[in-house]
């Protein structure tokens, strides 16, 4: 904005005209210059919450890292009590499956004694030969007064008192109940004890897991939300052009004030100046209020960003308050999975002592199945030993019965022929000479050995003798016993 005067001789009418742009342009400037030294407060200031921001926002990136690595580990141990949960879970699913399977085999093997009838005889004897030992019973009672002695007769190895056969076999007992059901019942009364007990224990963590991972998320969504950082440097460039460019307008207001003074004083020293030149004027002072727009909205933008810059450390003071409070949670979470893990230990120890004895219970009820098995094949080995043994006795008694009948023959046709020989020869003789001449012959008796009482077997039918042979069979194969098995085949 150069204005050349000139040499015209028209009146002086530019300092009247001139005065006014003056003042605009002083103006102008002023405003420009305050709006200049708003800009630099605002810049100074943004240069500064930059700063704070950055600091902020990597405190708050810092810390919220450190929670969310605190938040996995809590998530392993949340994990870690579920497995051993599982895993002690595990174990008592698999003692269940176990005692159910052994209980119904021994339940099987029950069923099997109860469904094996025990012969009348075998129980309803005098105590000494018994098999079971003392089984006093009604029979038994009403039916000793009706036993007497057992003779020592030949004739009574044959004839042995009976007791009164039963023919009804529904009256029988059978193998079972011979079992003591109550100490049964006390064991499965004692597993289902020790199962209700450690059930018990294990409820004790049973929503450690569920609440760990409520808490975890509790506080992962109470972090502040990960956004991205904010681009300081471009923030920075766009307000220095901004401040670059409000530099620009000021030095043109300057520059325009200067101008618009060299030409008021040139004016008032007489130098004229020329239509074009007040025209120029005129246009260049319209122009001030543009500038002063454009350094207004620089002044927007930098006063803008300054808002982001403490906007950002706001939020950024806010998510560290958060974060102080997440802290707080973390520690106190921190207590509680320290108690968790405490008790998740306690009910370990605890669960491995009753697994020992939950152990045992099963050992007992397959040593009990094991048993009875081997009491129902014994007993079917004791049918065929009596059997046996019936057939060696009758075969000893068939020996006497011969041999009584041969002795009888003998002692009588000795007897004929001494009556004979007395008859003829005796009164011949004198009757002081050998006087044993007029003896009967001896009669003989065959007894037990020293004594012993005659033995007695029980009365065992005989498709009861098959049964027990068929099922021995089928489990083993035969042997000789005293080369007397082969006997029972022809019962």
């Amino acid at each position: 904005m150069n204005f050349p005067p000139t040499t015209m001789s028209t009146p002086n009418l530019s300092v009247p005209h001139i005065a006014p742009l003056v003042l605009q342009s002083k103006k102008a400037l002023q405003e420009g210059e305050q709006l200049c030294s708003k800009a630099n407060e605002l810049s100074t200031a943004s240069a500064q919450a930059s700063v704070d921001v950055l600091i902020l926002d990597a405190k708050v990136r810092w810390v919220t890292d450190n929670v969310l690595e605190q938040l996995k580990l809590a998530a392993c141990v949340a994990k870690s009590i579920e497995d051993k949960r599982t895993k002690l879970s595990k174990q008592v699913q698999d003692w269940d499956n176990l005692r159910t399977k052994q209980t119904k085999a021994l339940d099987k093997v029950l069923d099997d004694l109860g469904s094996q009838r025990v012969p009348p005889d075998f129980h309803q004897t005098s105590a000494a030969s018994s098999i079971f030992g003392s089984q006093d019973s009604e029979d038994e009672q009403e039916q000793a007064s009706g036993l007497s002695a057992v003779s020592r007769s030949p004739s009574d190895t044959i004839k042995v008192p009976k007791l009164k056969p039963q023919t009804d076999r529904k009256n029988w007992k059978t193998l079972r109940d011979f079992v003591d059901d109550q100490a049964i019942e006390d064991i499965f009364e004692g597993m289902e004890e020790e199962h209700t007990i450690v059930e018990d224990i294990l409820s004790r963590t049973d929503e450690y897991s569920e609440k760990l991972n409520a808490a975890i998320r509790s506080i992962r969504e109470y972090l502040p939300e990960n956004t991205p950082s904010p681009s300081i440097e471009q923030l920075i460039t766009s307000q220095d052009s901004s401040q670059v460019s409000m530099a620009t307008h000021l030095e043109s207001l300057a520059a325009h004030y200067d101008q618009m003074g060299n030409a008021l004083r040139e004016s008032e020293a007489g130098d004229v100046f020329s239509q074009d030149d007040l025209q120029d004027m005129d246009r260049d002072t319209e122009e001030l209020p543009s500038i002063l727009s454009e350094l207004e909205e620089n002044l927007h933008s930098i006063s803008a960003t300054h808002k982001q810059f403490c906007q950002f450390r706001v939020a950024n003071q806010d998510h560290l308050k958060r974060l102080a409070d997440v802290l707080e949670e973390l520690d106190e979470l921190g207590d509680i999975m320290s108690e968790m893990l405490q008790t998740q230990e306690a009910v370990e120890s605890e669960c491995e002592i009753h697994f020992t004895e939950m152990q045992r219970h099963l050992l007992t009820v397959e040593h009990l199945q094991q048993r009875f098995v081997s009491y129902q094949t014994a007993f079917r080995k004791l049918i065929l030993e009596i059997a046996r043994r019936r057939v060696y006795k009758e075969a000893a008694e068939s020996i006497v019965r011969g041999m009584m009948d041969q002795l009888t023959a003998m002692t009588e046709e000795e007897r004929q022929v001494r009556e004979h020989f007395n008859h003829e020869h005796g009164a011949h003789l004198p009757e002081d000479l050998c006087l044993c001449i007029s003896n009967l012959p001896t009669k003989w008796e065959i007894l037990p050995w020293a004594g012993e009482i005659l033995e007695s077997l029980p009365e065992i039918p005989a498709d009861l003798v098959t049964e027990a042979r068929n099922h021995v069979h089928r489990t083993e194969p035969p042997t000789a016993v005293n080369g007397m098995v082969n006997a029972t085949e022809s019962l």
